[in-house]
């Protein structure tokens, strides 16, 4: 991270020169938690009584990539919700863990209802959504065990990753993620379990071992009722 300002810094420069009548702005992200990398952009919101609807923009300004979503002091609401219907509070998140750039005293009603959703945890799943991924889980392991190809295989094993780490999180009443976020996810929820899925997963990648990944899917479904094909039914 050479050659440019500190993010701190450079977010403050970006809000002021570009939302400087702003009500509040926050920078969340990587460098907020101390985990930035070469890579890093600047995730910033802002939060603006003049925007009739909320945008998403990228752009590049004081040496760093800048990920800038804008809302007024009540659009951010669909985006509170609709995160959290999907059980990824990704902007939830941001708002009520971000750094605050700028505050005219909007923020504190704002924060606090992207803390209390992100404590209330998702939606419960029922018995018929549980039985509906049991189903689909044992339908693409079964496609992996089954597999001849190679080049097959490691998009089913794709697929079955995000399928497992979904049915561990949500049937435990936890929030999922997306990329990065699913094995934070899971470490939060069990460290242990996160390890385990990781290396699973891995040695099928290394060496088409599959029988850990067949080992740990079947400890997952094991609690609901393992496995399950004969009897589903979906819409009938």
């Amino acid at each position: 991270m050479k050659n440019r300002l500190d993010p701190i810094e450079a977010a403050l420069q970006f809000v002021e020169k570009n939302f400087h009548d702003c009500q509040g702005a926050i920078l969340a992200g990587s460098v907020v938690r101390g985990q930035a990398t070469e890579t890093s952009d600047l995730d910033i919101i802002i939060f603006d009584k003049s925007f009739r609807f909320s945008y998403r923009e990228s752009l590049i300004e004081f040496g760093w990539n800048i990920e800038l979503f804008v809302h007024n002091l009540k659009s951010y609401r669909f985006f509170f919700v609709s995160d959290c219907k999907e059980g990824r509070p990704t902007m939830p998140r941001m708002v009520s863990e971000g750094k605050i750039l700028k505050d005219t005293g909007v923020l504190s009603a704002i924060r606090k209802e992207a803390k209390d959703l992100i404590e209330q945890g998702p939606e419960d799943w029922t018995k018929e959504t549980i039985d509906i991924k049991r189903y689909f889980v044992t339908d693409v392991l079964d496609d992996l065990i089954g597999c001849q190809n190679r080049a097959e295989g490691i998009f089913i094993a794709s697929t079955l990753s995000e399928l497992v780490s979904e049915f561990i999180l949500r049937s435990n009443g936890k929030w999922i993620g997306t990329s990065k976020w699913v094995f934070r996810s899971l470490v939060h929820h069990d460290k242990k379990l996160a390890n385990e899925f990781v290396e699973a997963f891995d040695a099928y990648y290394k060496s088409n071992d599959i029988g850990k990944i067949v080992s740990l899917t079947n400890q997952v479904l094991q609690p609901f009722g393992g496995r399950l094909f004969e009897g589903f039914s979906l819409g009938k």
